[in-house]
């Protein structure tokens, strides 16, 4: 054997860290022809440690040096201090032998004077005290530090362990940053003292943590992490149990498990550490967003796995199911193991808030939140431009819509699979719930979340076209779900429960998203839209009826009151979904960005509070529903004048006794059976409360018609008369009085000029000279002096 040549040193006593070192390093046989310059590259920077450790020696000798001489002054102020003293020891016995004013200028005036300057050297005392403890402190970590590191690169052998050197920093770290804590909070000026401390603790933090990943990796590879991961094929099932595939967590021992345990709690303590400067840096700011970050020791579980699997993924671009099960798979299959491994060692870190369950789950969806936005969703949104570029967008978006079904079905196991250990509320209170969602890809890109939106409402309109132009849906009255959930009596057509059907459906994927802006903007995208083409529906068939019979006829009328139950239906259904919590929360949220952007314009607020995110959809369903229901009025009244015009210009007939054998006018009988039997229709087409505001709106305009055609003319009424007018505004009112109690109360002109015509001679001339208050005592309030005037003349 050439006696240049060494033997290499047993793999036993080389440390994880160097061992994965060098399988990096010299993983080839041509590796091995660049040894001598990585040797070489090793000895550079080893000296230049040792030169660093060499500074380091020389500060600590200034600073030692600076402390002396603080020492020296301090002494020399405690001996001036002992002079004053002994000379106001003096100056107390003068007093004795002295008048009253000689001690009053001692006490007035040398004693403040005396403790300020005692408070004064006692703070320089505590501040010199303070910074000697400090850098010794610093000191320690920076020799920890160094030492560690300096075992790694040059394989010295040591009585301490790097794990041991790294636990003295790390407890030492922990000294330091209860000291700044006190300091911060008992003397706020001494910052740059502060600040010098928290920069040479940042230098050797910078080291200390990057070295401890790296062991942490190290011990990890020698563990045989990440395991295998089972290939799912197109037969496999997600119930498929991979019993021989074990856990590495699970079947680590002895000094491997204790080295994993000790490295795994030197993660934890350096990141509960780092939080509690952070703290500290950002006291009297938000936070609680910066100070939550994700646990490093289960990050570093999961990047192996993500980046194995990757390897599957880029086979399954066109199989996005088969990339959704391998990752529940594998976060379902390890999960126990944090519960019952690794959340004991987070405890005992006394890292608060954190749970290993919680982070293992959290970090699987974040793993593969990203490689959807960096690898999936790009390749879709090429797809629907290729598409669009030739008029036909039907296969991409079809796998969009596919891709979001199967992100919905992930996140709703995933959810149950973090259900068990309650962390639903522990998401509530960190405020993240995003943490669990596969949706978070549309956090940042709002143009996703657009197209999104722009698809589901294509596939909307798609779905609802045929409903549309399918004339039974509009003759077939809701049923089922769609009707329990609304009134009772809504007689809506069978296409209004087609339209609430689909904007649920649109509704409930957005429920997905992770952050109420996010809903909030899809729904706003997504929501008036569906209901605009819904009113637009409505609109064309009213105006269709109205344009070919003038609603003259009865199936006219028929058609206008099935679209007038569609809309009373849908706008119900909106008022209740915006008493729903999930509507609440958009409502308010706009409330927010509203009275951020206009400064609380009081326009602005009323709208959204007013019932929330689809109020002003609900104001345009209600005022085409009232538009409606006024326009039947109408119609029912012009077609009435036209029955009654004859009788209504024959004023001989007041003059007149009653026909024989008649209970009624043969004139008014017409138009009597008109109402009648237009109300009937009414009745049976529309929903009970718009048909009373169609009754509701027809009496006051009978009142006026018959008022000024008949008492408001030159016709005379005899007593007679009189009689025939009152059996036929019995009849009339009897009409009215299936719906309601007292019908001559919605006739009050009728009702008052019948009463004034049934008034003998000197009743009518109290009424004409009594005056506002008689009128008010006899009941007579809605007509006024002129017609009461007009009515009294007729009177024969």
């Amino acid at each position: 054997m050439d006696p240049i040549i060494r033997t290499l040193p047993p793999p036993s006593s080389l440390s994880p860290s160097v061992v994965s070192f060098l399988n990096t390093k010299l993983n080839t046989r041509e590796d091995l022809d660049q040894a001598p310059g990585l040797v070489s590259e090793l000895r550079n920077q080893c000296h230049a440690l040792d030169q660093s450790l060499s500074d380091l020696n020389t500060q600590l000798r200034d600073y030692l040096r600076n402390y002396a001489s603080h020492s020296d002054r301090t002494g020399a102020l405690l001996r001036d201090i002992n002079s004053k003293l002994g000379d106001l020891q003096f100056a107390s016995r003068s007093a004795a032998s002295s008048s009253d004013g000689g001690s009053g200028k001692v006490l007035g005036e040398e004693l403040p004077a005396l403790a300020k300057e005692v408070a004064r050297v006692d703070t320089v005392r505590t501040y010199a005290e303070t910074a000697l403890k400090l850098d010794t402190l610093v000191g320690d970590i920076e020799d920890a530090v160094s030492s560690t590191v300096k075992r790694t690169l040059k394989r010295e052998q040591s009585t301490k362990s790097s794990e041991e050197m790294r636990g003295v920093a790390i407890r030492t770290l922990k000294l330091t940053e209860d000291t700044l804590r006190f300091v911060a909070k008992t003397y706020p000026q001494w910052t740059r003292l502060v600040l010098a401390v928290d920069h040479r603790v940042d230098r050797s933090l910078a080291i200390l943590r990057p070295q401890a990943i790296a062991d942490h990796r190290s011990l990890l590879t020698s563990l045989g992490w990440p395991p295998p991961l089972s290939t799912l094929n197109s037969s496999g099932t997600e119930s498929k149990q991979s019993a021989d595939v074990q856990n590495p967590l699970f079947t680590m021992k002895g000094d491997l498990k204790q080295q994993y345990c000790e490295s795994f709690l030197a993660l934890c303590s350096l990141q509960e550490l780092q939080r509690q400067r952070k703290s500290r840096q950002l006291e009297g700011q938000n936070r609680e967003i910066a100070l939550h970050q994700p646990l490093w020791a289960i990050e570093e579980l999961v990047n192996p796995i993500s980046i194995a699997s990757q390897h599957h993924f880029s086979k399954w671009v066109d199989k996005p199911e088969y990339i959704f099960a391998l990752v529940y798979k594998v976060t379902r299959d390890y999960v126990d193991s944090m519960d019952e491994l690794l959340q004991p060692l987070v405890d005992e870190a006394m890292l608060s808030g954190y749970s290993c369950r919680e982070e293992w789950i959290s970090a699987m969806v974040t793993s593969l939140s990203t490689y959807l936005a960096k690898e999936i969703f790009p390749v879709y949104v090429s797809q629907l431009d290729e598409e669009s570029t030739s008029g036909t967008q039907s296969q991409a978006r079809i796998s969009w819509l596919h891709l979001i079904d199967l992100m919905i079905a992930f996140d709703k196991r995933i959810q149950s699979l973090a259900s068990h250990s309650g962390i639903v509320l522990s998401l509530q209170e960190d405020g993240k719930p995003e943490k669990l969602s596969s949706f978070s890809v549309f956090c940042d890109r709002s143009d996703w979340l657009d197209l999104w939106a722009d698809i589901e409402l294509t596939d909307a309109f798609d779905k609802l076209k045929p409903e549309i132009e399918n004339e039974r849906s509009w003759s077939m009255e809701v049923r089922g779900v769609a009707a329990l959930s609304a009134q009772e009596d809504n007689k809506s057509p069978a296409i209004a429960g087609a339209f609430h059907q689909r904007l649920s459906a649109v509704i409930d994927r957005c429920r997905s998203l992770p952050s109420i802006t996010l809903r909030s903007r899809f729904l706003k995208l997504t929501g008036p839209p569906i209901i605009h083409k819904f009113l637009g529906s409505l609109l064309f068939r009213c105006q269709e009826a109205e344009g070919l019979t003038a609603l003259t006829d009865d199936d006219a009328l028929m058609k206008v009151a099935k679209s007038v139950n569609a809309a009373r239906y849908f706008e119900s259904i909106l008022n209740e979904w915006c008493e729903d919590i999930f509507f609440l929360e958009m409502g308010l949220n706009q409330v927010t960005q509203l009275d951020t952007s206009t400064d609380g314009n009081d326009f602005c607020s009323e709208e959204s509070s007013g019932n929330g995110i689809l109020y002003g959809e609900i104001k345009k369903l209600e005022e085409f529903r009232v538009g409606w229901v006024e326009k039947l009025s109408v119609v029912v009244l012009r077609g009435f004048n036209v029955c009654c015009r004859d009788y209504l210009k024959n004023k001989k007939q007041w003059q007149e006794k009653g026909e024989e054998g008649w209970m009624v006018s043969q004139c008014f009988v017409g138009a009597l059976d008109y109402l009648q039997g237009k109300m009937s229709v009414l009745e049976k087409a529309l929903n009970r409360m718009d048909f009373v505001g169609v009754w509701r709106s027809l009496a006051p305009g009978l009142d006026k018609l018959i008022f000024n055609g008949i008492l408001m003319t030159n016709a005379k009424f005899s007593d007679g008369g009189v009689e025939r007018l009152s059996n036929d505004l019995t009849v009339l009112f009897g009409v009215f009085g299936a719906w309601c109690l007292r019908p001559e109360g919605f006739f009050p002109k009728l009702s008052e000029g019948l009463k004034m015509l049934k008034m003998g001679k000197k009743q009518l001339q109290n009424c004409l000279a009594g005056g506002e208050i008689w009128l008010k005592e006899n009941g007579i309030r809605h007509l006024t002096a002129i017609e009461l005037e007009k009515v009294a003349k007729n009177r024969i």
